[in-house]
């Protein structure tokens, strides 16, 4: 009888010992408060502590609060997005942009007279000055299929220049498909004009590309592409040899468009065409000597001009204007 007194008398304490709401204080957690719940005895604390307990307690509700406001913003702080503003600013873009290649094309090609480009003897197209200038050019190695080539772009010496830098490997890929490799490229980006429309350059009135490089003694390759919406002609470009001599000086090459020889997928073709200098697309150098190592190429300017001693027209007689009778 004595312990179910004791018993009794347990539970009618504990249903006596009042349980703290949790949202009276914010920073204890729930099992603080079922923790509490669960002591049979209420703990009462002396008159000095308890007002001591209550001021810190406020202190850290306030602190609380301003530590939640801090982490709160209020609606005009959010940014605004919206697709239909972006829409329609970018369209608003596209449509200026297309403005101001009318008024160009009526004043005349580029937006200048027809006189001053008729008279024009030379022309620099891509000049390093900027990051800017950077944007317009990409680059690319046999990582695309395996290889370990690796290939850097970014600013000379005084942002006065390009370096193409990196280091070729000519190790094929482990994939049982991939027999050769070891290349690298910089391929300039084709122009795009509003709504995303391509665009090609007009060299038709110069006969000479001309570039101020310097680098380390490797033959490079130029390649020329044509601007062409053909799926079959996508791998078709004019190439031809840049050999630089080495060491710190500068070196100016000259290579007439009559020379550059055509080819597709890599392969020198049997027919030669001749380059149709009123559309090109892009323009591109490529290392793929076999040498492995490390590479560089600082590039000044890329330009054309007219060279009144050069007048051959095309240097190969293998062409169907040229020579009609061998594809017959």
């Amino acid at each position: 009888m004595a312990l179910v007194h004791k018993l009794l008398n347990g539970t009618y304490i504990l249903r006596k010992c009042r349980k703290p709401r949790v949202a009276s204080c914010p920073f204890w957690g729930t099992h603080f408060a079922d923790y509490c719940s669960s002591s049979f005895q209420k703990p009462v604390a002396a008159p000095g502590k308890a007002s001591s307990q209550r001021k810190t307690k406020g202190n850290l509700e306030e602190r609380h609060q301003r530590e939640v406001a801090l982490e709160i913003t209020s609606p005009e702080d959010k940014p605004e997005i919206s697709f239909d503003k972006a829409i329609k600013e970018e369209m608003k873009d596209h449509f200026r942009r297309l403005k101001d290649d009318i008024v160009k094309y009526w004043i005349g090609p580029e937006g200048r007279p027809l006189h001053e480009v008729l008279m024009e003897q030379a022309k620099v197209v891509w000049q390093f000055r900027s990051k800017e200038d950077l944007d317009k050019w990409t680059v690319t190695s046999d990582k695309a299929i395996g290889g370990r080539s690796e290939v850097f772009l970014k600013m000379g010496k005084n942002n006065q220049s390009a370096l193409l830098y990196g280091t070729l490997s000519s190790e094929a890929p482990q994939d049982g498909e991939s027999g050769r490799s070891g290349y690298c490229a910089m391929v300039s980006k084709i122009p795009r004009g509003p709504f995303e429309m391509k665009r090609s350059y007009d060299w038709s009135q110069f006969n000479t590309l001309y570039l101020r490089v310097r680098g380390d003694g490797r033959p490079w390759m130029v390649n020329i592409r044509e601007d062409t919406d053909i799926i079959q002609r996508k791998d078709q470009m004019y190439s031809y040899f840049m050999f630089t001599r080495g060491g710190p000086y500068w070196q100016e090459v000259k290579i007439p468009f009559s020379k550059f020889f055509f080819s597709n997928q890599g392969r020198i073709r049997d027919a030669q065409y001749q380059l149709l200098l009123d559309k090109i697309s892009s323009i591109g150098f490529t290392l793929a000597d076999k040498v492995d190592g490390p590479f560089f190429l600082e590039i000044d300017f890329i330009g054309v001009f007219t060279d009144p001693a050069h007048t051959e027209e095309f240097a190969y007689e293998n062409s169907p204007e040229l020579n009609p009778r061998l594809f017959k």
